[in-house]
């Protein structure tokens, strides 16, 4: 055997260190970085391992794998599972931060890449007794964890927790480690990885991977030479999208999708989770599907029902029509400004909605698939009503959650009865509820358990349900369902038709996802040709977790019983949840940023819609944070993404008159149309199965090609030159600004207003966006030689730390600790405080709604303790306005009395 090295590259690192623990008997040579020793790739890499029988392994992780089998020390699932860790996790931002370490000198945007996943296995460490990741003894996993780990970890100021920290010595002590990486980085730590470095583009975290991070796709001769075939065929016969026109309905022989969206409660104003939770992600779905030439719906609407709507009127006064009709309002300007492209935004008010619901229900009743009994319920005597489940809080009876609320918990997911709640508490007025009878209707789920089940196999099977949907289906059906009530003692809902309940509403969780129906039959009177077509039409529904049982098991079931065929869910989509820093977004804390608010920072919609998406919470939650999306909007967006259009664009202005210069191209040339054709199908590929965020990352990736190509070929240097180096300066430059053009058309769904701008500035045809976009993909040459472009300018700006700051401080609850320690350290006769016009702003806000609060807590003559704490709250809102306004809050010293 043969291990092939080369100094300076930090994989070879883990390859060589294990190949001294192992004791294999294998010979080493040295390569340079340009050297190609695997004879099928077209892209030299190293380490490669040689074998007797003449293959080559050339991913380091491999290769460290084969040699501790080969030694007999065979791989175990928790190895593999760290291994797996380290390519998709760890590897991917380890290299990020070594491009900002050794390149850019960014040690403060390196060590927040690496805060995550340094934190994570501080975790993992800490849930262990081991010395080392899997037991006592090392394994393959610490040895690849600790060279990957090794440029970084190895300078003591990077900023590391103490179990990792003491892990990293432990296998840092060890001689062959030590001696593997002198010999890989002569002793010169992070500078010596420049050369690699800047051959290799930096890989961005969380992007798909199925092999080692640094494996890229290795492309046959005749894949790139086909690729640049289709590229040189142009834009000739290639059709534009369909135009819209309404109202769009399904046809035959075309693909019909119909796209829903969790509608939003009217009652309050949405946080950036509730949006990227629900309505951003379907919008980018949808724009996807219309660039593909689906026939698409996309739908939603205000869920407007219920006591939520009810308690919200009588705090602000109004009817809860009043209150529909404001926040109504209100939610559709703030996803209009968020550029959310709904064919219709509706509301669950109408006469639609009534009409449907109490069809269902009587279709439901007639089949017998309803009950009736009579339930416990909680009641509040001091509001003088029954509380809904949301009103009341207490202890879990499964997990003990002292939060859980009076139909699930949400922490351990489980369904709850309001009375099964120990210590319950009416968030109203806090006091405690006592236990009333009512009788009431129940949807008979057991009686559909069977239906539901079949159906259920069959859309899982075919369709794209999130994993964390299909878990939390099946976890419910694993525990048996159950009757699930139907109807409630309220006023503000969709009155239930029976004579024997003519009292009562139907429960919001019955009657809400009927909006979905009655929003598109307010859309056009034609709306069955949609719901009532399972055969012609695929339904997506986009939620978050909390919101997946009513979607895959009580809604379906309402419309099974109906009998009436009803389309159902072919693809559930949920997202886990957005966490706002390192905790939950909070309108009454001043935590978080909500719809109304993102604005007013100043930071354009796309900036916002880019970094939610990319940090979009698919698998697990996710947190919004202030300096992380300063970085990304400067590193992804200003220096990766728009330095290259720009740059791209700028050359055809500045050095051939604005015209796209002649393409000439060699081998470089075509395997660059190559990788951006291979990625622009991998994005493909994955928003077919609504990978959104792993797709956004396919679109950086073809920009960091086209930055590392314009690097190595300096078209700028080039122009300079004689004929042979002016052409190949034409033939780079217009290689890129197709590039660039690609990415207008990849980056519509994500920031439709950059896509527009770039199109406008580089004059694109309209053929452009859906040509590049049909079948499987295809990268063409769409702006040929002698193509006019127009004037280019950039399109981001850097957010500075101290603006950054200034948006943290603003939406992080910490007004009341700041204002708090000022009025503390404001002596007599001390300056007092300089006017900050935004605070006083917010401040003077919370101070006019607080006093609304308290007037209509007197109007309800509620109990004078109540009134009390509100008022108490009023005039510590009162005083630190007046802090905020420079006023010296301190009594005025009194004059003494003449006697």
């Amino acid at each position: 055997m043969k291990l092939y090295i080369s100094e300076g590259n930090p994989h070879c690192i883990k390859a060589l260190a294990v190949l001294e623990l192992t004791g294999v008997k294998c010979d080493i040579e040295v390569i340079s970085h340009e050297e190609n020793v695997v004879p099928h790739l077209s892209r030299p890499v190293s380490p490669v391992l040689l074998l007797p029988s003449g293959q080559h392994l050339f991913s380091s992780n491999s290769i460290c794998q084969y040699l501790y089998d080969v030694s007999g020390q065979a791989s175990t699932d928790a190895t593999n599972q760290w291994l797996e860790w380290e390519a998709t996790h760890l590897q991917p931002a380890v290299l990020q931060s070594l491009h900002m370490v050794a390149l850019q000198g960014k040690r403060v945007e390196a060590a927040a890449v690496m805060k995550e996943p340094l934190n994570w296995l501080e975790q993992s460490l800490s849930k262990r007794s081991t010395a080392f990741l899997t037991a006592e003894v090392m394994s393959v996993a610490d040895v690849i964890l600790w060279a990957a780990l090794f440029p970084l970890l190895s300078d003591s100021s990077f900023e590391a927790g103490e179990l990792v920290r003491g892990w990293f010595g432990r296998v840092d002590s060890l001689s062959a480690c030590r001696a593997a990486a002198h010999r890989i980085l002569q002793g010169n730590g992070v500078e010596a990885l420049k050369t690699f470095l800047q051959k290799h583009a930096a890989p961005l975290r969380d992007a798909p991977a199925t092999a080692d991070a640094e494996d890229e796709c290795v492309m046959s001769a005749e894949e790139i030479e086909g690729a640049a075939q289709v590229w040189a065929e142009g834009l000739k016969a290639r059709s534009a999208a369909i135009e819209r026109k309404h109202p769009i309905l399904p046809q035959e022989g075309k693909r019909n999708v119909l796209i829903t969206s969790a509608l939003p409660y009217v009652n309050n104003v949405p946080h950036l989770g509730n949006i990227i939770g629900c309505v951003l992600s379907a919008d980018v779905f949808a724009r996807y599907g219309r660039l593909r030439g689906w026939n698409l719906l996309y739908i939603c609407g205000t869920d407007e029902y219920g006591t939520a709507t009810e308690n919200k009127a009588r705090e602000e006064g109004l009817t809860p029509q009043e209150i529909c009709d404001k926040y109504h309002t209100i939610h559709a300007s703030i996803y209009q400004w968020f550029q959310i492209d709904f064919d219709f935004f509706g509301r669950t008010t109408t006469e639609r909605q009534t009409e449907i619901a109490q069809d269902i229900f009587w279709r439901l009743h007639e089949r017998g698939f309803l009950l009736e009994d009579t339930v416990e319920q909680l009641r509040c005597e001091s509001c003088q009503r029954f509380l809904a489940d949301r009103f009341v809080e207490g202890v879990c009876p499964h997990c003990q959650y002292p939060e859980a609320r009076g139909d699930q918990c949400d922490k351990c997911g489980r369904l709850i009865n309001a009375v099964e709640l120990r210590n319950p508490q009416c968030k109203v007025c806090k006091e405690t509820p006592v236990i009333r009878s009512s009788k009431h209707l129940f949807l008979d789920l057991p009686k559909l358990e069977g239906e539901l089940e079949e159906w259920l196999e069959k859309s899982i099977g075919s369709g794209d349900w999130t994993p964390n949907a299909r878990h939390i289906t099946r976890s419910w059906l694993r525990d048996g369902l159950k009757p699930r009530c139907i109807t409630r003692d309220l006023r503000w809902g969709t009155p239930v038709p029976h004579e024997d309940f003519k009292e009562k509403v139907f429960y919001v969780w019955f009657d809400a996802p009927i909006g979905y129906l009655s929003i598109t039959a307010n859309y056009t009177d034609q709306w069955e040709k949609w719901w009532k077509n399972p055969q012609q039409v695929e339904l997506y529904n986009f939620m978050a977790k909390d919101n997946v049982p009513f979607h895959s098991v009580v809604f379906p079931c309402s419309l099974l019983g109906a009998q009436d065929n009803y389309t159902l869910v072919n693809n559930l989509i949920a997202t886990e949840y957005l966490n706002y820093e390192d905790t939950k977004f909070s309108k009454s804390r001043g935590v978080g940023v909500f719809g109304d608010m993102a604005k007013d920072t100043g930071i354009p919609s796309d900036v916002w819609r880019f970094y939610l998406l990319f940090l979009r919470p698919e698998a697990q939650d996710s947190a919004f944070s202030w300096a992380d999306m300063a970085i990304k909007n400067n590193s992804e967006l200003l220096n990766n993404l728009g330095n290259f259009i720009n740059r791209a664009g700028m050359f055809v202005s500045k050095f051939f008159d604005g015209c796209v210069p002649e393409m000439l191209l060699n081998e470089d040339d075509k395997r660059l149309i190559a990788q951006v054709c291979w990625e622009l199908k991998q994005y493909i590929s994955l928003l077919d199965k609504v990978r959104i965020r792993d797709a956004l990352k396919c679109i950086l990736n073809i920009s960091r090609h086209g930055n590392q190509y314009m690097q190595v070929n300096e078209p700028w240097k080039k122009i300079k030159g004689g004929d042979h180096d002016r052409e190949r300066a034409g033939t780079v430059t217009g290689v890129c600004v197709n590039v660039a053009c690609l990415l207008s058309t990849v980056l519509e769904p994500y920031m439709p207003t950059v896509s527009h701008t770039i199109r406008v500035q580089l004059q694109a045809p309209p053929t452009c966006a859906s040509a590049q976009l049909q079948g499987p993909g295809s990268f063409v040459c769409s702006l040929p030689a002698g193509h006019r472009i127009g004037t280019v300018s950039p399109l981001f700006q850097k957010l500075e730390n101290e603006q950054i700051e200034a948006l943290r401080k603003r939406f992080g609850g910490q007004q009341s600790q700041s204002f708090s320690s000022a009025a503390a350290d404001t002596k007599p006769g001390a300056p007092l405080l300089t006017p900050d016009p935004e605070t006083v702003t917010h401040l003077t806000t919370q101070v006019a709604e607080q006093g609304d609060k308290v007037r209509a807590l007197k109007a309800q003559k509620v109990d004078k303790s109540v009134i009390g704490e509100e008022v108490a709250k009023l005039l510590e809102l009162k005083k630190r306005l007046s802090l905020a306004e420079g006023k010296n809050t301190e009594p005025a010293a009194q004059k003494p009395k003449k006697k």
